[in-house]
C-alpha cells in the first residue's frame, strides 16, 4: 500500500506552505460579558458586523453553523462550520471545510480576556490548512482585513450598549 497523496506533500512542503494563522486582537471598552453578548447573538450579526454578515444556528459544540462572510474587497462566501468550543464569556470556536476535509480548512476562534478597569482584550484568529493553502494569500489578507473592521464594529456596538458601566457588586 502507498502512503497517501497529502502524506507525502506535508513530508515535503514545510509548514509555511500547508498552513497558515492570520490573528487579529484589539482591545474594547467593555467587560467581556458585553462583548461576548453581541459576538454570539446569531440573529445580530446583520445589524452590526459588515465581515460576518450572517451566523445562524445554536453556538454549542458539535452543531453546524450558516456563516456568510464579506471580506473587504473580496467576494461574499458562505460555509458551514461545525461548533468545536463554547466557554461564556471567554472563547468560541468553529472548524469549516471546502470541499472535503484536508482541501482548504479553517479553524476560526474568538477569544476574550478580561483586562482591568472593565475592558477587554478580543482576539480573533483562524488557523488555515490543507493542500490549497498555498493558493490562498490574496483570501488571506482580505480576511484579516475582515478581522480589522469587524473589530471597529464590534468597538462601536459594545459602546454603544446601554449597559455602558460594568455591573457593581459582581
Amino acid at each position: 500500500a502507498s502512503d497517501p497523496p497529502i502524506r507525502v506533500l506535508g513530508t515535503r512542503a514545510n509548514k509555511a506552505t500547508l498552513m497558515r494563522q492570520i490573528t487579529a486582537t484589539v482591545d474594547l471598552d467593555a467587560p467581556p460579558d458585553r462583548v461576548w453578548a453581541p459576538l454570539t447573538d446569531t440573529a445580530k450579526h446583520s445589524t452590526w458586523n459588515p465581515f460576518i454578515t450572517k451566523m445562524d444556528g445554536t453556538l454549542a459544540v458539535g452543531q453546524k453553523l450558516d456563516i456568510r462572510i464579506a471580506p473587504p474587497g473580496g467576494k461574499p462566501m458562505s460555509f458551514d462550520p461545525t461548533v468545536t468550543h463554547v466557554q461564556p464569556p471567554q472563547r468560541l470556536a468553529w472548524l469549516g471545510h471546502l470541499g472535503f476535509p484536508g482541501l482548504f480548512d479553517g479553524a476560526h476562534s474568538f477569544t476574550l480576556t478580561p483586562l482591568a478597569n472593565g475592558r477587554t482584550r478580543l482576539v480573533q484568529a483562524e488557523k488555515f490548512s490543507g493542500a490549497l493553502v498555498w493558493t490562498s494569500r490574496g483570501l488571506l489578507t482580505k480576511t484579516a482585513a475582515g478581522f480589522e473592521v469587524m473589530h471597529d464594529a464590534l468597538s462601536k456596538q459594545v459602546s454603544q450598549s446601554p449597559d455602558t458601566q460594568p455591573a457593581q457588586g459582581k
